[in-house]
């Protein structure tokens, strides 16, 4: 990186450790609100551009629900394990061979500066290893095993708090790897350097690289990002989406529509229950935030999902619309089909996607219009719908 040249295609790597289970917080902190997105993405865009690969590793509950829209857009997912150092072992069995230099960092610490990544990227391919630190702000005491009284007070001129991103040459990270004791839960991979009495840079940072642990974190991190023009909060806006859909008529099958199981001789084909009209809105919802289709999500060739309730789609795209603090405003579908007459269901459509998306039903528009006997669906033999949505994030 201080060279500004590259000697190969993936000459340094990041790798992200956020699959932290989030006690101290209460919750999933990775993936808690912080300005006006996830705390996570806040992390990944202080790295985006400055690596060639940047794996995340992350819980599998959260790889089930963001892996893949993740994965989409350009970053590699690793399984956190059960501890700091085993995330830290998977997230590198993800990096390319053709890595360098390495640099891990913690996912909650999402306000650090591009320019501390590169001076401890710098220090680390001159030195082997490095890491941020700041100097101690309070006065540090040791108290007694049972923690009834003081035992001393400390010199904390002799003491620095150390951060991320810690970065290492590729043989460092892997001498940490090949020593580690796998019974032990390391706070960071640097304290391994210290048994195998390995030098490491240390590089001045500032108090503004915080990590979120608390609640009471949130606050300090958002009171920093408002005077950091680049972390400003954007102002929430209301978004569109478009979605269109269409499945086949076929015999033998039920026909669902808007979550309305509706009697008539022929159903929907798909790969789930062929419900073309939450398909188009759950589309339409996620390309109001640019967060792709279901098809991302929901893979025709997964055999795994066959026959999977289009109900559960939803509730997939809530979760997703959700971590983006964005707020469904209104859900307008249109059904284009022949056969069998949708009016008399129009009620119980509404009052379906209502409870699914969780908006009142004032919200709801549906309609259908015919093909006039044109086409496959107006021969009767498909059905398809299209839906406007509108969010606020």
């Amino acid at each position: 990186m201080s060279d500004g040249k590259k000697k190969s295609i993936h000459r340094q790597a990041a790798i992200i450790l956020a699959g932290g289970s989030g006690t101290r917080m209460g919750s999933d902190k990775q993936y808690m609100s912080l300005g006006s997105k996830p705390m996570i993405e806040w992390t990944l865009d202080a790295f985006t551009g400055l690596f060639e690969e940047v794996i995340l590793v992350l819980s599998p509950e959260n790889i089930a629900l963001y892996g893949k829209e993740t994965e989409a857009k350009g970053i590699k997912i690793a399984v956190a394990g059960k501890t700091r150092i085993k995330s830290l072992i998977s997230g590198f069995s993800k990096v390319s061979h053709e890595a360098e230099v390495i640099a891990v960092h913690d996912g909650a610490r999402p306000l650090v500066s591009r320019d501390l990544i590169s001076a401890c990227m710098s220090a680390a391919e001159k030195n082997g290893a490095s890491v941020p630190v700041v100097a101690l702000k309070d006065t540090i005491k040791k108290i007694s095993l049972n923690g009834k009284k003081v035992v001393e007070t400390l010199n904390r001129a002799d003491y620095v708090a150390v951060q991320t991103p810690q970065c290492y040459r590729r043989n460092i990270l892997e001498k940490i790897i090949e020593k580690t004791d796998l019974k032990k839960d390391y706070s960071d991979e640097s304290q391994i350097l210290e048994d195998l009495n390995i030098e490491i840079k240390i590089v001045k940072s500032d108090h503004s690289n915080i990590k979120v642990t608390t609640p009471e974190d949130i606050i300090i991190a958002e009171a920093f990002m408002k005077n950091t023009k680049k972390h400003e909060p954007k102002c929430r806006k209301t978004r569109f989406g478009f979605g269109y859909d269409i499945h086949r008529m076929v015999e033998g099958r039920p026909l669902i529509i808007a979550g309305e199981r509706i009697k008539h001789k022929k159903g929907l084909i798909g790969h789930s229950d062929g419900d073309v009209v939450l398909h188009a809105v759950c589309d339409a919802l996620l390309g109001s935030i640019a967060a792709g289709e279901i098809g991302v999500y929901f893979p025709p060739t997964d055999l795994t999902i066959m026959g999977v309730s289009s109900r559960s789609i939803a509730e997939k795209v809530l979760k997703i619309l959700s971590a983006r603090r964005a707020e469904i405003i209104q859900i307008d579908a249109t059904i284009v089909a022949e056969e069998p007459q949708m009016k008399p269901h129009y009620a119980a459509m509404r009052k379906n996607l209502s409870e699914i998306f969780k908006i009142d039903i004032a919200d709801v528009s549906v309609k259908a219009k015919s093909k006039e006997g044109l086409g496959e669906v107006g021969h009767g033999n498909a059905i398809t719908c299209y839906a406007v949505a509108s969010v606020e994030a």
